[in-house]
């Protein structure tokens, strides 16, 4: 029986990850940073609930610890912990922006720098980061969220030839954007006068304007992480849910001056 390690799994994509390996006969250790009863429906024989802060070097040793030690190894982590932000650069303070950085980029580079020795000595493992479709297809308003996932991105991309030696792969997987009223109600809650000032308004009616109508459920991200994290092949990249898989195949498609137009027009941005 395999054993996976998944960071966030408190609600949401993390959640619903656990979910389906549980249903799949996986052992699971479930890591949050207030851990809590009564979350998942499974056998306390092959679930183990734990904390875990992924910005805290202490916290992750202990954690990766009990992981390795509950079920005699770790055959895959997920790194799906982290979160977004809404908000102009203009308006987006240095405390927001350096929280997104150490949880979305620097808590998966912690993370996995405490698990690699752990795969390299079993000769095998997966790690699944989980980032954004925001990485191939990126909006006004979500600039610093996407830097900290397109970070992550390279960093997958490179770990995937440097760890291939010692037969571990590394996959990721890009979530488009969630339940549509979900999505809409987030966006929402930054609309006021101090996080959009005036000059950012039409941007904003251009994002919420351009909403995709399909959108990524939970259950298509955790069926793609359950897919990278059964595949010892090449593939690096799963797009996760409509939107994104549809978002993907059209950048891949145009060229890059095409793409931008689109972008520009979409947004209403001036060629510069």
């Amino acid at each position: 029986m395999k054993t996976v390690l998944i960071t966030g799994s408190s609600s949401g994509f993390g959640k619903a990850t656990a979910q389906l390996f549980l249903a799949n006969g996986w052992n699971v250790i479930a890591t949050m940073r207030q851990p809590q009863d009564g979350l998942f429906a499974a056998s306390s024989n092959n679930l183990r609930v734990a904390a875990l802060d992924v910005t805290d070097a202490r916290s992750i040793r202990m954690a990766v610890s009990e992981a390795v030690n509950a079920f005699d190894g770790v055959d895959v982590l997920v790194n799906n912990a982290g979160f977004g932000a809404f908000l102009p650069l203009e308006t987006t303070s240095d405390e927001l922006t350096r929280r997104l950085f150490e949880t979305n980029t620097l808590g998966t580079i912690a993370m996995v720098h405490a698990i690699v020795p752990h795969m390299r000595q079993r000769g095998s493992g997966t790690i699944v980061n989980v980032t954004s479709s925001v990485v191939f297809n990126p909006s006004p308003l979500v600039s610093v969220y996407t830097a900290t996932k397109t970070a992550v991105e390279g960093f997958s991309e490179a770990l995937h030839y440097e760890l291939a030696p010692f037969g571990i792969h590394v996959k990721l997987v890009e979530p488009g954007y969630g339940p549509d009223t979900k999505f809409r109600t987030s966006m929402m809650a930054f609309n006021d006068a101090n996080s959009f000032p005036a000059p950012y308004q039409p941007l904003l009616d251009a994002r919420m304007s351009n909403l995709p109508e399909a959108t990524t459920s939970l259950e298509d991200v955790a069926n793609a992480v359950f897919r990278a994290a059964n595949d010892t092949g090449a593939t690096l990249r799963y797009p996760a849910g409509p939107d994104s898989v549809a978002s993907a195949k059209m950048r891949a498609g145009l060229s890059e001056d095409d793409f931008l137009a689109s972008k520009r027009g979409a947004y209403a941005v001036p060629r510069q």
